[in-house]
């Protein structure tokens, strides 16, 4: 797996370099897409965006990152996972830098999509370079730093975004992205042992990419531009027409492919369909969430950006606090119960959520939601994560991460493009407190209504206890921990 380099243990001086790459170069993509959000209100002013700019400049980045995580894992493992790694690394910092000096809205989405090519390229790539490169019984220990260390970046990401659009420019959480990419390429170029798997596919599954981004990218467009164009617009009915016609071509491309990206018979372990689906439910209200409950305490509760940032601290800390109990706990009683009691918390805390209006009070209006959405989360996301991962035997492993990762990233996805319409935005502004209110309200509502959907889903198809897998657990998971930790905190936000 390593090629001209003996393993690293973890005590070692150069296992302590290895992690600090790639501790700074996921954190690139894991914080950037927590920031973004708080600077939204500031770019909308600033570029003179409608509601639909502001999505794509998070779904621009989102599209091609869900099209494109599962390639870039597949590259690394053929072609040298640190070679993709730095890659990931250089071409996300060129594309922040295209952010920061973007002078048009329309600049500034073509950036994020390319931005979003760089993170598919430097995120799986992160942990499959500590899986490979340390000694089998010092990898837990390197994931599990890994795992902390992002988390207390994610808790700090907020913060540092919300003192960054205060104290100076939106275009500085895009521009401070560039010395931090710089030192992830001096550390990886000493010190990261290339490897990769020399047992990877020769053959790229091209359908089913093309197929998948288009499916993606069509009903994406599709749903931001009905707002403003109306549902018998030709623009959007060829678009959601194209997005559903992608889909079923990438299910067809997927059953005839001899390599398919994601091999449809994994699905047919209710588990693990079930695990996916609760996952969909779930990350598509965590979508709504975290895309307009900053806006929303900016521009209606007129909270200051950074304000604004840490509100959701609470959720954060609660998460890496409690995530490896509440892992136990699923251990010890079996998935269901947790992530059927999980979404009902959260829902209970997205109704509280719904109420937060002009001149709330942080410590008695948004704090006690915060904490029972926090609580709700951390219920959940570890027996999820765990189910997801361990429904599938050891020699699909890193299939079950990916498939997993990419489910949660799409259904983000589609929530920021279809929420807002559902909500009832029409023609109206994200930026404007009277038409984003009750837009607002009525996103944490169906999102609430989302969670419970996710618990029914739970209760339905999660058995009481998972069957253990085979105890010789695969060490190619490209795209996220083999077990769940704190670094599930870092995983909610993007």
């Amino acid at each position: 797996m390593t090629v001209g380099d003996t393993l690293i243990h973890y005590r070692s001086a150069r296992g302590r370099w290895v992690l600090l790459g790639t501790v700074l170069g996921s954190s690139l993509a894991f914080i950037d897409a927590t920031v973004v959000n708080i600077a939204l209100p500031s770019i909308g002013e600033d570029l003179g965006a409608d509601a639909a700019g502001l999505q794509w400049t998070v779904n621009g980045y989102a599209l091609s990152l869900a099209s494109l995580i599962l390639l870039g894992g597949s590259l690394g493992d053929r072609f040298g996972r640190k070679r993709i790694f730095m890659i990931g690394v250089t071409w996300f910092a060129i594309a922040s830098l295209l952010c920061g000096l973007a002078p048009t809205m329309e600049l500034l989405i073509g950036a994020r999509i390319l931005q979003g090519i760089g993170g598919a390229l430097l995120t799986p790539g992160a942990l499959a370079i500590l899986q490979a490169s340390f000694v089998r019984d010092d990898r837990a220990r390197a994931i599990g730093a890994w795992s902390g260390l992002g988390g207390i970046g994610g808790a700090l990401g907020p913060f540092l975004g919300g003192w960054l659009v205060e104290a100076g420019s939106w275009r500085y959480i895009f521009l401070i992205n560039v010395p931090v990419a710089a030192l992830v390429l001096l550390v990886s170029a000493r010190h990261v042992p290339e490897s990769r798997n020399p047992e990877a596919a020769h053959h790229f599954d091209v359908a089913g990419i093309v197929t998948g981004a288009i499916g993606l990218g069509g009903l994406t467009y599709g749903f931001t531009a009905w707002p403003m164009r109306g549902p018998t617009d030709p623009v959007v009915l060829i678009s959601l027409a194209v997005g559903v016609a992608g889909l079923v071509a990438f299910v067809l491309a997927e059953r005839r492919s001899p390599q398919p990206m994601v091999p449809l018979e994994i699905f047919h372990h209710r588990a693990f369909t079930g695990a996916n689906l609760v996952t969909f439910v779930v990350y598509a209200a965590n979508g709504g969430v975290f895309f307009l409950f900053v806006i929303n305490l900016q521009v209606v509760a007129g909270f200051s950006p950074l304000a604004a940032g840490i509100a959701l601290l609470p959720t954060t800390v609660i998460m890496l606090l409690l995530s490896a109990r509440s892992g136990q706990l699923g251990q010890r009683i079996g998935p269901r119960i947790p992530m059927t009691v999980g979404p009902l918390i959260c829902g209970a805390g997205l109704l509280m959520m719904a109420m937060i209006g002009p001149d709330a009070s942080y410590l008695t209006d948004v704090l006690p939601s915060v904490i029972i959405f926090g609580l709700g989360l951390t219920t959940l996301v570890a027996p999820l994560t765990a189910t997801a991962l361990g429904s599938l035997d050891d020699a699909h492993a890193g299939i079950a991460s990916g498939v997993n990762n990419a489910v949660a990233r799409a259904a983000s996805l589609l929530a920021v493009a279809i929420l807002p319409l559902a909500a009832g935005l029409g023609s109206g502004s994200l930026t404007v407190a009277d038409q984003l209110q009750p837009v607002y309200r009525n996103t944490m509502l169906i999102c609430a209504g989302l969670m419970a959907g996710g618990a029914v889903v739970a209760f339905l198809l999660i058995p009481n206890r998972i069957e253990k897998p085979s105890e010789s657990r695969s060490f190619c998971d490209p795209c996220s921990p083999p077990l769940p930790s704190a670094h599930d905190a870092v995983r909610i936000a993007r």
